[in-house]
């Protein structure tokens, strides 16, 4: 009879980390081993272990949860924050990401994994990992790695967002309650661009990456401007035509499919960016803010909502790790607040104000996991069982990631000095931010 899996697992991982493991591991044979007050993950299949024989590390693990091999908490939607959680205080406390293996540590994983009959071929990736070609940051490869996570289904972001399909950072200015919740956060996000963008009637406002439309038709609703969208996702375009047609918005706003590379009808009053210059990529991102230095009137104010990764974060994954990289943003790089700021005054934009929104991200993430988790077959008719583990483990990585600081969000307004050097902001920070209550309150008013 062959020897219980679970101790065997759990003594061979605790040898290699030189450390307790923080979660309890109950294994595809029943048994059991580890922490006994730590979340449980139970390994389905012996498949799981061999993607791990491959490809040590988050995108052996990545897999194995996406393939349904390995579990949180007994089931897909258990407690996967806890156990994210105590991994990363033991990758950090341990300094995992420098382990090294010597021979004999390399001879005791073969001999449990023969005993284990784990070894075998490289097990094949999951359907849903992406897979782009040529060379990275190319139109054609950007269309590509767009279309991999934002053409996922309309059907799916309508269920999950809320009723603007808001899908960035809210902007939470109470506590969560019956009255308030993710829906009025967004719209407090969407009205605080508009009023550090200062807009009124009559301007016309690009926004760069402009989703299913939601900042565009609240800005054309609420202070009167005429609005154009870019985006590189066919079915964002497809919907929010459809938005902006019901909103009765046709003759303001226009949604273009295109890249922002190749937008030429400039000068706009105002240029919005929410959450997209992540996907530019690091060596594009001087082409990406001169390209909103050009496309800016002097004076023209542009807002830049941005992920970053900075000293308390993970430098040496810009694209969010492993996981990230291929199942849910490739190509994504993120960087240090400042190092954005240097390539922005490096294009000739002024940052006149930068806000951090970090914890806000938490809060918004938050009802997004609590959706697919709490309405679990409805997600998995619009989108499958695989894609439904992508984004419970997406989700519940991202609240972890910016709770507890490896992942910031901020807002930066810029402006566009004219060939004089001024600005034309007013004298008062109150009134550049649009922090003034009662000029807010007459701007807000639906037009």
């Amino acid at each position: 009879m062959a020897p219980p899996a679970a101790p065997r697992l759990v003594g061979l991982v605790e040898r290699l980390i030189r450390a307790p493991l923080p979660v309890r591991v109950r294994a595809w044979d029943g048994s059991e081993a580890g922490a006994l007050d730590g979340p449980v993950v139970v390994i389905k299949h012996r498949r799981a272990l061999r993607r791990l024989l491959w490809n040590p590390g988050e995108l052996g693990l990545a897999r194995a949860f996406v393939a349904g091999e390995i579990a949180a908490g007994g089931s897909d939607a258990g407690d996967i924050a806890e156990g994210l959680s105590r991994f990363w205080k033991l990758a950090k406390a341990q300094d995992l990401t420098g382990l090294r293996f010597g021979a004999a540590d390399v001879v005791d994983a073969v001999r449990t994994a023969a005993a284990l009959r784990v070894l075998g071929p490289r097990p094949r990736p999951p359907a849903s990992e992406a897979r782009l070609s040529g060379r990275v940051h190319t139109r054609r490869r950007d269309r590509a790695a767009i279309a991999h996570h934002y053409d996922l289904s309309n059907d799916f972001y309508a269920f999950l967002l809320d009723p603007r399909m808001a899908y960035s950072c809210g902007y939470w200015t109470q506590e969560e309650s019956a009255g308030y919740g993710l829906a009025e956060a967004q719209r407090d996000k969407l009205d605080l661009i508009c009023r550090k963008l200062d807009l009124g009637p009559g301007m016309r406002l690009l926004d760069v990456g402009c989703g299913w439309a939601g900042l565009l038709i609240h800005a054309a609703e609420h202070y009167g401007v005429t609005g154009v969208g870019v985006t590189l996702s066919a079915q964002q375009r497809e919907l929010g035509l459809a938005r902006v047609r019901a909103a009765g918005l046709a003759d303001r706003i226009e949604i273009r499919l295109q890249d922002y590379r190749a937008i030429s009808d400039q000068p706009f009053d105002a240029v919005s960016s929410i959450e997209m210059g992540e996907h530019v990529g690091e060596a594009n991102y001087p082409e990406y803010a001169a390209q909103l230095h050009r496309l800016l009137a002097p004076q023209g104010r542009l807002l830049l909502q941005q992920m970053s990764r900075g000293a308390a974060g993970t430098n040496s994954a810009p694209g969010g790790g492993a996981f990230m990289e291929r199942y849910v943003a490739p190509d994504m790089h993120m960087r240090p607040l400042g190092s954005t700021l240097n390539h922005l005054e490096a294009a000739g934009l002024e940052v006149v104000d930068v806000q951090s929104l970090r914890e806000h991200y938490v809060w918004t993430v938050r009802p997004w996991l609590a959706t697919l988790q709490e309405r679990r077959a409805e997600a998995v008719a619009l989108i499958g069982e695989e894609r439904w583990r992508v984004w419970l483990l997406y989700l519940a990585g991202a609240s972890l990631a910016f709770a507890e600081n490896r992942m910031g969000v901020h807002q930066v307004l810029a402006v566009r000095p004219d060939a004089d050097g001024r600005t034309g902001l007013p004298r008062a920070r109150s009134e550049v931010l649009g922090l003034d209550p009662a000029r807010a309150a007459t701007t807000a008013a639906p037009r």
